[in-house]
């Protein structure tokens, strides 16, 4: 059950910033067909859902400040019985109202004929345009009824203003109610990855174990995973966004598994690294050691009063003089970090915001400069090396290992808090826990 009262103190602080002689319009997702007459699973627009808790499709919420009637009116579907009977229920209007404490609920059907009025006397349309052609004409067509009026007195917005700078701002900073679903998104991903782990056999198949991560996130109450989860073993975990999981793992053979399940519209994040027979090889544990050094770097510079690229710093640092010590790249380290000669084999960010959206919302720079970072945010930690056997370069003890760790971590008032932490990632614990797996 929804806390109503956490999405109406959300909807009167964006009401408060945009402020009067404003009008705000945002439409949820629509359906996507995922071939002839099969749909996607629907999952509504982020933005949309921060604000009103509403789960169905064929909705537009509409905020006006300072409303005598109502400030926060839901456009939605009607009750119907004989399509109820088909699809399954609907909240219809009274729902609106009473379950997600709209003010007013209308028709979806009958907007045409109702926003223009509600537009009309506003100075300016908070809304994003660009994200549904369709739905951008129908605002158009709705302001310029308006304007075919004004020679009646009537007065028709001049300013269109996207809604992300105050709506994404908010979104960055995670209230406790977040951070809760959160923590219990990260908590049903860590007992999935132990259960790939304590699963993973020599001679299996990459997608029988992305099964057993979607097994897992179902029976937890996470429908779905965040993002198409990556299973990669031996070559595969090369490359960063792998997701056939088609191929046989094989004896010797390091796995790859990033995969995040979605917990009530909020995602986790979480990547792990482990030998597929439950032994890591000694090169297989020099590198993924060195991986491991690097994130306990980076994520011991997250603390308030540190920026965002501090850790991303702290773990470029730790992976080239590791690379340098092993004899993967030769040189002097600052001048390897200087010429970017590490992106040879750490090509991506240590992270990114995390929140209702894997990759979430959230400026990395405030005026061209990184952003401090500030309690209640929440990121990702996941530095990785990607050594692949077609690097003419790379010593052949090294070619064909992928490694990277990923936790999810909340910057707290002090310092951080590692949403993921039970998730296995010393070698000796994993190894214990593939060993104790019968």
């Amino acid at each position: 059950m929804i806390d109503i009262k956490e999405f109406k103190n959300r909807r009167k602080r964006f009401m408060d910033m945009i402020g009067s002689d404003s009008i705000a319009i945002l439409p949820t997702a629509s359906i996507s067909i995922r071939n002839r007459d099969v749909e996607f699973p629907f999952r509504p627009d982020s933005d949309f859902f921060y604000l009103t808790g509403y789960p169905e499709p064929e909705a537009v919420v509409v905020l006006i400040p300072d409303r005598e009637e109502g400030e926060c009116i839901l456009f939605c579907r009607e009750r119907d019985e004989k399509m109820e009977a088909w699809h399954g229920r609907r909240s219809g209007l009274e729902g609106a109202t009473t379950i997600y404490a709209a003010d007013d609920a209308f028709p979806v059907e009958d907007m045409d004929d109702i926003l223009p009025g509600l537009i009309e006397g506003h100075e300016r349309i908070y809304y994003n345009m660009g994200g549904d052609q369709n739905f951008d004409q129908r605002v158009l067509g709705w302001v310029n009824q308006i304007r075919d009026k004004v020679r009646t007195g009537v007065t028709a917005p001049e300013e269109f203003i996207s809604l992300n700078h105050f709506l994404h701002e908010m979104r960055l900073y995670k209230s406790r109610y977040e951070i809760k679903l959160m923590r219990k998104a990260a908590e049903i991903s860590t007992k999935a990855h132990k259960r790939a782990m304590k699963n993973c056999r020599p001679g299996m198949y990459e997608y029988q174990l992305e099964g057993e991560l979607i097994s897992e996130f179902i029976q937890n109450g996470a429908r779905h995973a965040a993002y198409p989860s990556i299973v990669g073993s031996g070559k595969n975990a090369c490359i960063l966004h792998y997701t056939n999981n088609s191929d046989e793992i094989i004896d010797g053979d390091l796995l790859l598994i990033d995969s995040g399940a979605e917990y009530q519209c909020y995602a986790s994040d979480i990547t792990r690294t482990f030998p597929a027979n439950g032994k890591f090889s000694k090169a297989q544990r020099d590198i993924y050691n060195l991986v491991l050094s690097a994130q306990s770097a980076a994520i011991n510079e997250i603390k308030p009063g540190k920026h965002w690229n501090e850790p991303h710093d702290a773990a470029v640092r730790v992976l080239t003089e590791g690379m340098v010590e092993l004899g993967i790249l030769k040189g002097d380290p600052e001048k390897l970090i200087k010429d970017d000669d590490y992106t040879k084999y750490y090509m991506h960010r240590t992270g990114h915001w995390l929140g209702m959206d894997v990759h979430d919302v959230g400026d990395y720079k405030l005026d061209g400069e990184w952003r401090m970072l500030e309690a209640g945010m929440v990121m990702t930690v996941e530095p990785g090396l990607y050594l692949p056997a077609n690097s003419e370069s790379l010593p052949n003890q090294w070619r064909n290992i992928g490694v990277r760790i990923e936790d999810d971590v909340l910057v707290t008032k002090d310092g951080y808090d590692i949403l993921s932490k039970d998730a296995p990632k010393a070698v000796d614990e994993i190894e214990e826990l593939m060993a104790n797996a019968g």
